[in-house]
C-alpha cells in the first residue's frame, strides 16, 4: 500500500541503510545487514494499525524487510530518493545512520519529530537529537560502552525515548524450509573481523561429537545468499555461532542459539529464553576490529567445547 499524505496514520520514515554502525564508530563501506535486522526491533513502536513506515535501506537488505507487516514502504537508496523525500512530509523521522550526507538530507526532510543522528555544520559530522548523546559517546568510547553494558535493542528504544521490554526483531522474508537438523554450525565471520571466529579446529571437533552421539549436523550454507542462508537457519533446531548476522536471523526465526563472544560484547544481545551466551572466562577487552589478536591465544579460543556442547544438549534434551 502506498503511502499518502492525507492517511489519518502518522507518517514514520526510518532511515537505516546498514552503512554506518549505529553503536560504533567503524564505516566499512559494506552494507551491516545485522544492523539493519537488529534495527526492526523498533517497529513495534509503530504499529500499523496507527503508524504509516516508510524504510530506507540499502537494496542488499531488501530480503530482511520485503514482507514485513510493519513496513508500508521500501525505498532503497539511489541518487534520486533523497530529492522525493524532501519533497514528502512525516510526523516522524528516525535517521540511524551516522555517515554526515545522510544526517544532511535527513535534517531537511519536512517533518515534525526527529530522532538518532543530525548533522552539525560547525563539526562537519553526525551529533545526537534528544535521547541519542550516549549512542554517539559508545560510538567514540569502547571502554565506555563496555561499562553501559546496555543491549542495543535497549539502546535503540533509549533514543526514541522509549523503555525496552524484551521485543523480537521483525524479519520479513519468511522461509519455507522445515527443520530436520538437530544443529546448525554457523562458523564463518565476515573477513574484516576474523577474530570474532571460534577456532576451525574446535568446530570440527564439535561436529565430530555431536555426530558420535548420534546428533543431526549441518555445516553453514548460503553464504552467497540471504534467502538460501535464511532457508537453512530456518531447517536447524540449534544455531551454534559466533556474533554474526546468522545470531540475529536465529532469534528472529525462534530458534534456540548457544553463541560465542570474544572480543565483542555479549551485553549487546539482549538475554532471551532461548539464547544463550557464552564468553571467555577471562574476559576480553580488545578491538574486534583488529586483524590479529595481542595476546598469545585469543579469548575466543578460551571457550570450551564441553561447554558449548553442554548447552546445546540441554536445547535438544528439553
Amino acid at each position: 500500500m502506498s503511502v499518502g499524505v492525507h492517511e489519518s496514520r502518522k507518517q514514520v520514515l526510518i532511515i537505516k541503510t546498514g552503512y554506518s554502525e549505529t553503536l560504533d564508530q567503524y564505516t566499512t563501506g559494506a552494507v551491516s545487514l545485522g544492523d539493519v535486522l537488529r534495527t526492526t526491533v523498533i517497529l513495534h513502536l509503530f504499529p500499523p494499525e496507527t503508524h504509516a513506515v516508510t524504510w530506507l535501506t540499502d537494496k542488499k537488505s531488501l530480503a530482511l524487510l520485503n514482507g514485513n507487516p510493519y513496513i508500508d514502504r521500501i525505498l532503497t537508496v539511489n541518487p534520486f530518493t533523497p530529492y522525493q523525500l524532501m519533497a514528502e512530509w512525516f510526523d516522524i523521522v528516525v535517521n540511524f545512520e551516522k555517515e554526515p550526507g545522510i544526517c544532511v538530507v535527513a535534517d531537511k526532510i519536512p517533518a515534525w519529530r526527529r530522532y538518532g543522528f543530525r548533522f552539525d555544520p560547525q563539526t562537519r559530522s553526525a551529533q545526537a537529537y534528544d535521547h541519542a548523546d550516549e549512542a554517539i559517546i559508545m560510538g567514540k568510547n569502547p571502554d565506555f560502552k563496555r561499562q553501559q553494558a546496555k543491549s542495543w535493542s535497549a539502546m535503540l528504544y533509549e533514543m526514541l525515548g522509549e523503555v525496552y521490554d524484551g521485543q523480537n526483531y521483525i524479519l520479513g522474508y519468511q522461509p519455507k524450509s522445515q527443520e530436520i537438523n538437530d544443529v546448525g554450525l554457523n562458523h564463518l565471520v565476515g573477513v574484516r573481523y576474523p577474530l570474532k571466529r571460534w577456532p576451525e579446529s574446535n568446530w570440527h571437533a564439535l561436529h565430530d561429537t555431536l555426530k558420535s552421539e548420534g546428533r543431526s549436523v549441518s555445516w553453514q550454507q548460503g553464504e552467497s545468499n540471504i534467502e538460501t542462508y535464511i532457508e537453512w537457519i530456518n531447517t536447524c533446531s540449534v544455531l551454534v555461532t559466533n556474533d554474526s548476522l546468522g545470531l540475529h536471523l536465529a532469534l528472529a526465526l525462534g530458534k534456540k542459539v548457544v553463541s560465542l563472544f570474544g572480543p565483542t560484547l555479549a551485553s549487546e544481545v539482549s538475554a532471551s529464553p532461548q539464547l544463550v551466551k557464552l564468553v571467555p572466562e577471562a574476559g576480553c577487552e580488545c578491538d574486534f576490529s583488529a586483524a590479529v589478536c595481542k595476546r598469545s591465544q585469543c579469548c575466543i579460543d578460551t571457550i570450551p567445547q564441553a561447554s558449548v556442547l553442554a548447552h546445546i544438549n540441554a536445547f535438544l534434551d528439553a
